[in-house]
């Protein structure tokens, strides 16, 4: 089944600040060459969740270490204060944020990157051990389709259904566009045991952590029967849990700290649907430990 973005909502588009590239050799200036990186995230965002199991993935401890940042940014203009002197060395005056996910260079003292999905796409370039490819060969057309899908059709989708400042029509348009995307996703799963090419992959890592934000976050704004609706893709939630028992999964979900981002972030009000959860991922987590 080819996997496509629904066109009923715009593109997402990735705002970052930095958007250096890791090459494949010296000539690019950044090469993928052990020790030299380091990799600051919270698994409480979305985006630092996709890296810490890319990065675990792929078994890049010892090469490229992380440095774990609180789930709630620190800083008065939602920036993380152990950042700030990364991107004040990195941009003359720099004035914004200093936001995580970022990937800095140790040789320099400055950033390489905020881009999320380009660091994880970078990461697969550093030499390793063990750990196989995230983007394996000739499925990197179907791994980028999951990204759009689960950027455009879960989370812009669920977050837009769930708005109170959204017209009804608006909301309806929404449901049916995430409903729409699970149900293809859904029809992937049937029988498979993940997205792309029969192995883990970077495709399972955005559909993964997209299904917890649902979960976690976007179902606490949707009503009763739009959440059971949602539950109704057995094999798709069958795979959620499958995947937050394997270790490079589990271990990195901070439910506590994805609740605090939350409520730290959200202006909007809970509906009903706060009550309904769908999985107990703490036990799932537990059971692959």
């Amino acid at each position: 089944m080819p996997i496509t973005s629904p066109t009923a909502l715009p593109t997402v588009r990735h705002s970052s600040a930095f958007r250096g590239r890791i090459g494949r050799d010296a000539r690019s200036g950044h090469y993928a060459v052990p020790h030299r990186y380091r990799l600051h995230l919270s698994t409480a965002c979305p985006d630092g969740l996709r890296l810490a199991i890319g990065h675990s993935l792929l078994g890049l401890d010892a090469s490229c270490p992380v440095t774990l940042l609180p789930a709630v940014p620190d800083a008065p203009d939602g920036g993380h204060a152990a950042l700030r002197p990364l991107y004040e060395a990195s941009a003359h005056r720099y004035s914004g944020p200093a936001k995580a996910p970022v990937l800095s260079d140790a040789w320099s003292g400055r950033i390489v990157s905020t881009h999320a999905p380009d660091i994880l796409r970078d990461l697969d370039r550093f030499p390793r051990a063990d750990g196989e490819p995230l983007r394996p060969r000739g499925w990197e057309s179907t791994v980028d389709a999951v990204e759009r899908l689960c950027a455009e059709g879960i989370e812009q989708a669920a977050q837009r259904a769930g708005r109170a400042d959204e017209d009804p029509a608006g909301r309806a348009a929404a449901l049916d566009v995430l409903l729409d995307t699970l149900g293809r996703l859904e029809r992937r799963l049937t029988g498979e045991e993940y997205l792309a090419g029969g192995r883990l992959t970077a495709a399972d890592i955005d559909l993964w952590v997209s299904l917890v934000q649902l979960d976690t976050v976007h179902r606490c704004h949707l009503d009763v029967s739009a959440v059971h609706r949602i539950t109704n893709f057995s094999a798709l939630w069958a795979y959620a849990r499958r995947l937050a028992a394997h270790p490079a999964f589990g271990a990195h979900l901070d439910l506590d700290g994805i609740a605090r981002r939350h409520h730290g972030r959200c202006r909007g009000l809970e509906a009903a649907g706060a009550a309904v959860q769908i999985l107990d991922w703490a036990a799932h987590a537990d059971s692959g430990r």
